[in-house]
């Protein structure tokens, strides 16, 4: 076991002076091809443990002394990522635990130790790092990242009676004692039909991937536009991976599209919830298939945040869902201040996960991470909006409404109860870009700032 202290960060974070240690290895989550290049953090990833102080020989075994100078044990809390090696999975997993220790720094607890340990994006490998972890005496994990690590750590938490906050979309693995931060693309789905609904367009067509994830989206899709009174008047499904195997099932929904509108019932709102692997390639299909998008809407998902969606004229005006863009961007500035780079996308979700533990870990003793703290009604406020658990592991958050914009894209709709978001030293902060301008990889490279558009 070696204690890591402060090791990867630059900048000043209260009292602490911390230094960066660079490293480059390509960037992606083995979901959409990615490059970027991230600061190296932390060699020792199997059993890392960091402070918000430089700890020492003697602070690592000794209580932390309070206030009013009696001795108390620190707050232990685990991290599971697949940190090992330099695989694309690992290079966006030690963002997302750098993204954490920028938490635990920021927040400057110092009754808080964080066990960081690489579960080897396997189900054997995190079942053994959560033993580790909760044999060090972790009170609750962060992670994992993958399904399958979930459903291998899962069992030694419970057992243990200790909660898993997972990083993983695939809603299967949630549930006693384990909840999920990530962005449910069920959840997406509702937001953006409900909304494109009550604009008074309500005969969609859809064009979806097949796979486990693309089984999500149109059963979220049907249900969503029954429930808004919709009707979905053409539906396709295509393989993922290759444009040409898109070729058919788009031209069908194109001709299908052009049909309904010389037959004088025209489809309102065409959903296509694929992200950067598959819309680059779709974009000029439409176009050259006479589609008009000023009448017809263009939908999505979160996973068509990523950066010059808008430099295809037909994806211009399209809405999709995603958290208030606000928190990302000013965590994003923070991040790339600190570590010399833009975070991957889903570095907010190991940010966030850190913040709700440091927030509840001032509750007493063992109700601090009981069920009924993490599901409390009042939620959580993080990066990524508002978000609360629910009692079956799912998360609920407030979504926004974003419209493409040539360089950007723009908040056509708040999410619920979002409020006004002051930039740091009091300026206001513009509500308008949320891409674009911070680091962002060279025209044509794949991009980690996009939510997958995959079940993992």
């Amino acid at each position: 076991m070696i204690t890591v202290a402060a090791a990867c960060f630059r900048g000043t974070f209260g009292s602490h002076r911390i230094r960066r240690h660079a490293a480059a290895v390509l960037s992606s989550l083995g979901i959409a091809a990615a490059a970027l290049s991230l600061a190296g953090c932390a060699t020792n990833l199997g059993g890392s443990v960091i402070g918000s102080a430089k700890p020492t020989e003697e602070t690592k075994a000794s209580p932390v002394a309070d206030a009013a100078g009696k001795g108390r044990r620190p707050v232990k809390i685990a991290m599971l990522l697949p940190l090992g090696g330099f695989s694309q999975s690992a290079a966006i997993a030690k963002s997302m635990k750098q993204a954490g220790e920028m938490a635990l720094f920021e927040l400057d607890n110092p009754s808080i130790q964080l066990i960081a340990k690489d579960d080897k994006g396997t189900a054997e490998g995190a079942r053994a790092a959560a033993q580790e972890a909760i044999n060090e005496g972790a009170e609750i994990i962060l992670g994992p990242l993958f399904a399958e690590s979930v459903k291998g750590a899962a069992p030694v938490a419970r057992a243990a009676n200790v909660p898993v906050i997972a990083f993983s979309n695939d809603r299967t693995v949630a549930g006693n004692g384990v909840y999920l931060l990530s962005y449910l693309p069920e959840a997406e789905v509702e937001r953006i039909v409900t909304y494109t609904a009550g604009r008074g367009k309500r005969r969609f067509a859809a064009l979806v991937p097949s796979g486990a994830y693309g089984m999500a989206i149109e059963r979220a899709f049907r249900d969503a536009v029954t429930r808004s009174g919709g009707t979905i008047v053409a539906l396709e499904r295509y393989e993922p991976g290759s444009a040409n195997q898109m070729l058919g099932p788009a031209q069908r929904v194109f001709d299908i599209i052009k049909q309904a509108a010389a037959g004088g019932a025209p489809i309102d709102a065409l959903f296509l919830p694929g992200g950067q692997e598959t819309l680059p390639s779709l974009g000029p299909q439409i176009a050259y298939a006479g589609i008009d998008t000023t009448q017809l809407k263009i939908i999505g998902t979160g996973a068509w945040e990523f950066p010059n969606l808008g430099r295809d004229q037909v994806f211009v005006g399209g809405w999709y869902p995603n958290p208030d863009p606000r928190g990302w961007r000013t965590f994003s500035e923070r991040f790339a201040q600190n570590f010399g780079q833009a975070p991957p996308r889903l570095a907010s979700l190991a940010y966030d996960a850190m913040t709700l533990a440091i927030t509840l870990s001032s509750g007493g003793g063992q109700d601090r991470y009981s069920p009924a703290s993490i599901t409390r009604a009042a939620g959580f406020n993080g990066v990524d909006g508002f978000v609360r658990f629910t009692p079956d592991g799912l998360s609920s958050r407030g979504l926004a409404v974003l419209e493409v914009q040539k360089f950007g894209s723009s908040v056509v709709d708040p999410a619920p109860g979002a409020a006004p978001m002051a930039a740091p030293g009091g300026s206001s902060q513009d509500p308008e870009l949320t891409t674009g301008g911070l680091g962002q990889p060279a025209a044509g490279s794949g991009s980690p700032w996009a939510i997958p558009s995959a079940t993992y």
